[in-house]
């Protein structure tokens, strides 16, 4: 069931709230400085028609609404009014392109970015941090990103720009009223500040909720026939009501800051406006203001008014985009534990898949108080066939996940071909493996995508090659489009056994020099098992192989078996005369031959 994601490889430093984690979407944005420019000259062409407005209505008023004004002066302010519409719209629509454009692209390249460095992490990050959640990130706050750039930061500048245009205009128009305006600024800004730091931290909450909801769901709707089977309907639905109510409630209180910072920025703005055109309305009485002056001055305070007020309003959007953007930071700076050394060596060719443990010490980072290899000492020479078995924890797995280099062990080392895997590039050791797991891994894709993810440029000829030789070639031949054919989220489409031997053609089109299978019949019936059976023999031939079995029965043809307990061996040889003896082996052989018999 859902466990609460582990942390620790994630900061979460409070300092990494803060606006200034936009640079990281800043610096991807000047990656198209035609873009930024195009829409920064659209911005300003707008707010300057935003401007011209209240300048063209005092003109009107001045010239159009008195008495003996010549008809054609008057029709002039008007016609000029609607070029300063008309350039409004067209740079507005201009503006929203290429904003909306950047904020696409931005994001695109985000995320490419954060699974790229994704990929090269070690197993160690997604055990201590769930995927659901990664996934999330991706997701949920890459669309918050794209809000923030292609809307939010846009509208931020624009009233930034309309504001001070605005003020300075003000000044034009009365230099008492504009300075009685900016005096006021700071009874606004503060409650802004003091209040953005509690929308700040209340965003991150709200996001970290949203992402928990996304990994449950994730987590039962791929579990569901065991859901269904277990009759546990009404129990997740519980389980995810209460996390949705979490979202719910940390929203609440992050709307209801928000809501009355508004309250306390447009009250206090507004409450500011009508004092000052109290006083301007006095000037106008007393001959010192004309009333086209006023009535721009009324109309500028609107338009500063609403940029003012948009800026409230975006700047609790900016918070929640750098909580977005400082959870994408923290994925974009994560290191990869396990990388090629600065100056790898080369490994020997051709390549003969001689795989060496020496003196091997190993536990895993989530569990160093627990040693799953001990002075661990084990050579698999070229196109020998090595069987490791013993019971559940014993470090069998281990060794695989060694030999592939997603661990470094912390004592002794493991070789592949004479040289040490630390010493050499974690892309060439792999090349030269083929996996078949327990636990086959099946795309949401066809059949021909998931069998060419052992060679991508295989051609449909050898992909039918290694389909014959895994087994596999009739049921694939009975899809409805053959190899065409969309296999279903992981490989809904397909039997355990199916599954199995689709692995099986993806190692054989590998052609790797050292085979890996780890449990490869497990939980399979005694037709799929023989199938799959006949398939790894045809695989193994001519290749050094490590099987972990737990069934003996499996292993009784390997060229030598491995017994190990507790990350050690304790015994090996052949099946006879493990058999023959008194060990663990035998007494494990014992149990399962007496339980079939």
């Amino acid at each position: 069931m859902a466990q609460a994601p582990v942390k620790a490889a994630l900061p979460t430093d409070p300092k990494q709230r803060r606006i200034g984690n936009l640079w990281i979407v800043w610096q991807r944005a000047l990656r198209y400085p035609g873009h930024i420019a195009a829409a920064f000259a659209a911005l300003c062409v707008s707010s300057v028609a935003t401007l011209g407005i209240p300048w063209g209505i005092r003109r009107i008023i001045e010239r159009g609404f008195s008495a003996g004004v010549d008809p054609h002066a008057v029709s002039s302010s008007f016609r000029l009014m609607l070029v300063v519409v008309a350039v409004l719209a067209v740079a507005t629509a201009i503006r929203f392109w290429f904003v909306s454009w950047l904020g696409e692209r931005v994001v695109a390249d985000l995320r490419m970015e954060v699974l790229d460095n994704l990929l090269t992490l070690s197993p160690r990050f997604f055990e201590e941090n769930r995927p659901s959640e990664i996934a999330s990130r991706l997701t949920s706050d890459t669309s918050l990103i794209e809000q923030v750039v292609g809307t939010t930061v846009s509208v931020a500048l624009r009233s930034t720009f309309t504001m001070i245009g605005g003020i300075a205009f003000l000044f034009t128009l009365s230099v008492k009223l504009a300075a009685m305006m900016v005096v006021g600024l700071p009874v606004v800004l503060l409650p802004i500040i003091f209040m953005g730091r509690q929308v700040r931290g209340l965003s991150r909450g709200s996001q970290d909720r949203i992402a928990e909801v996304g990994a449950l769901a994730t987590e039962t709707l791929g579990a569901m026939k065991i859901v269904q089977a277990f009759n546990q309907e009404s129990r997740e639905a519980g389980r995810f009501r209460t996390a949705a109510e979490s979202v719910f409630a940390a929203a609440k209180r992050r709307i209801g800051v928000r809501a009355i910072m508004t309250a306390m920025v447009i009250g206090l703005f507004f409450g500011a406006i009508v004092l000052i055109l109290w006083e301007g309305a006095l000037d106008v009485v007393a001959g010192q203001m004309s009333g086209g002056a006023i009535a721009a001055f009324v109309v500028t305070c609107g338009v500063v008014a609403g940029a003012f007020g948009s800026l409230a309003e975006v700047y609790g959007d900016l918070l929640r985009g750098a909580g977005a953007a400082s959870r994408l930071g923290e994925l974009l700076d994560e290191r990869a534990e396990i990388r090629p050394p600065a100056h790898p060596r080369a490994l020997p060719e051709p390549a003969r898949g001689h795989l060496r443990f020496d003196g091997v010490t190993f536990q895993y980072p989530t569990r160093p108080e627990v040693s799953a290899l001990e002075s661990f000492s084990l050579d698999v020479p070229p196109g020998q066939t090595v069987a490791v078995v013993g019971p559940s924890g014993a470090g069998k797995s281990t060794l695989l996940q060694l030999a592939q280099r997603f661990y470094d062990p912390q004592g002794g080392a493991v070789l592949l071909d004479g040289v040490p895997l630390v010493d050499a590039d974690p892309a060439d050791i792999r090349r030269r493996i083929a996996m078949v797991p327990q636990d086959t891994v099946i795309f949401g894709a066809s059949a021909r995508d998931n069998l060419r993810y052992g060679r991508w440029d295989a051609d449909d000829e050898e992909l039918w090659t290694a389909a014959e030789a895994a087994n596999a070639a009739s049921f694939l031949k009975a899809l409805p489009q053959g190899l065409d054919t969309f296999l279903g989220e992981g490989g809904a489409r397909l039997s355990g056994g199916q599954r199995q031997r689709v692995a099986i053609a993806r190692a054989l089109l590998r052609d790797a020099p050292l085979l890996l299978l780890d449990e490869a019949t497990s939980a399979l019936d005694a037709e799929s098992e023989r199938l799959v059976q006949d398939a790894l023999e045809r695989l193994m031939k001519g290749r050094t192989t490590m099987v972990i079995a737990h069934r003996l029965a499996t292993v009784r043809s390997a060229d030598r078996i491995v017994v190990m307990d507790a990350g050690r061996i304790v015994e090996q040889g052949t099946h006879e005369e493990l058999f023959a003896g008194s060990g663990l082996y035998a007494r494990l052989a014992k149990l399962q031959f007496d339980a079939v018999a």
